[in-house]
């Protein structure tokens, strides 16, 4: 698990994306995310029940945001383990087995590279 960098965590999400998350958690209250690597997928994070989907050994949890725990795969984190995620909302389809699918909004997941001022402001610290 790796949480933080220089103090700061490695995920954070947006009021938005706490709403959304809650919106969600009433109908699912036990979710995860997962952070697409896919072709199709892009910067979108996946949301799924907790018990359908299985973490596997490659998956790095990066944190968790509202009581939800974040995870990417070892490779990807590989090539972002120098950015902070930003778990947002966007209008749009969620990805076809996301949780946010149907709801005519969708997470997306934005980033800023982590430098020598992790002391500035940052957006919600949910």
């Amino acid at each position: 698990m790796v949480t933080e960098t220089n103090g700061e965590p490695r995920v954070l999400a947006t009021d938005a994306a706490i709403e959304l998350i809650r919106e969600i958690r009433r109908d699912h209250p036990d979710i995860l995310f997962h952070q697409s690597g896919g072709c199709c997928d892009g910067s979108s994070p996946m949301c799924y029940p907790a018990d359908d989907y299985i973490v596997g050994d490659n998956d790095v949890k990066l944190g968790e945001i509202d009581g939800v725990p974040v995870y990417i795969s070892a490779s990807q984190y590989e090539a972002w383990k120098h950015t902070q995620l930003i778990i947002d909302v966007v209008p749009g389809r969620g990805g076809m087995f996301s949780l946010d699918n149907g709801r005519e909004k969708r997470f997306l997941t934005r980033s800023r590279l982590f430098g020598g001022g992790e002391g500035c402001v940052l957006p919600s610290r949910r």
